[in-house]
């Protein structure tokens, strides 16, 4: 294997934590990924990673060795494949909300996948937070309000959110008209993967923003579990439009306080700083931005229209 290969193996080491997940995500043995690391090492005279039976984690020379790394495969990727003219190839892991991925991505995706018949994708999902660099994942779509980050990002939308609840809910009481009549309402919380408590509702009505906790007998921590609890009965809650279009059409859920709609969602394509320099990642961010923007302006499966703000993995995603 020669330097810049094993350069690569370190690199993916590093950031999944793990000989056998960077062999899998790499196609190679688990033995020919330790071997590559123990030569590199070698070759330096230092050790670059603690291992232990959980975890692998870089030293502090493996830190900087690392980031050096990155920067370095960059260069190298962009300079052959403009020099050369050579087609995209090698690996790439992103991840999402599923809603949004079944929704807007995934039907779009063939389109990337023909053009760039190199490349390969791991694609995840679901509602958790993740460490892009940690995990190895090249790219992110996330919605909601970002913290300070040092991953580097572009907005592409905003989802529609508004406040639901099932026919079943509301029969036997009054429909309300302004968030003052939810007296005796209950609420589906949804609980903030980030503060760990309950995320008030939100109604917004020209310059007047109100936010209520309800009394709530149900929370929970995943938005696919939050529109079938509202569903079901079990109190009101607010989520985005996009997520609910069957249940809007069929019936199963009707929209209330329409006119007290939530603020809109931020949605943001987030991938690590230095990381978009390696061209395929630059390919599919710029995909990704483009399929998107398309779809959050309302050409696509995503409805236009006001919202809610959210925390970066709350039920907006």
């Amino acid at each position: 294997m020669d330097r810049l290969d094993a350069m690569a193996v370190f690199v993916r080491v590093v950031e999944r934590q793990s000989f056998a997940r960077a062999a899998e995500d790499l196609g190679l043995s688990r033995a020919t990924v330790t071997e590559a690391v123990k030569g590199l090492e070698h070759r330096l005279g230092v050790r670059c990673l603690d291992r232990t039976t959980r975890v692998v984690r870089p030293t502090p020379e493996g830190e900087a060795y690392y980031r050096r790394c990155i920067a370095i495969l960059g260069d190298v990727e962009e300079a052959e494949t403009e020099i050369a003219s050579r087609d995209l190839e090698g690996f790439i892991r992103f991840h999402a909300h599923g809603d949004m991925l079944r929704a807007a991505i995934l039907p779009r995706l063939p389109e990337f996948l023909r053009r760039h018949p190199g490349i390969r994708l791991h694609i995840g999902e679901g509602d958790r937070m993740v460490d892009l660099v940690r995990e190895g994942i090249d790219c992110v779509v996330r919605a909601g309000d970002l913290t300070a980050s040092s991953l580097v990002g572009r907005r592409v939308g905003v989802l529609a959110e508004g406040t639901f609840a099932s026919p079943g809910y509301l029969a036997g009481r009054r429909t309300p008209a302004h968030p003052d009549d939810l007296d005796g309402f209950e609420m589906v919380s949804f609980v903030s993967s980030l503060t760990g408590a309950p995320m008030p509702l939100e109604f917004v009505k020209g310059e007047e923003r109100r936010e209520m906790l309800l009394p709530q007998r149900v929370s929970v921590d995943g938005a696919a579990t939050l529109v079938e609890a509202v569903r079901l009965g079990w109190g009101i809650g607010q989520m985005p439009r996009y997520r609910l279009v069957p249940l809007l059409r069929s019936g199963a859920l009707v929209e209330i306080l329409a006119d007290w709609a939530p603020t809109p969602t931020p949605v943001t394509v987030l991938y690590p700083e230095g990381r978009r320099r390696a061209p395929r990642v630059a390919a599919f961010v710029d995909f990704l931005i483009a399929i998107l923007t398309e779809a959050l302006a309302g050409d696509g499966p995503v409805p236009p229209g006001a919202g809610r703000s959210a925390a970066p993995e709350g039920p907006g995603r």
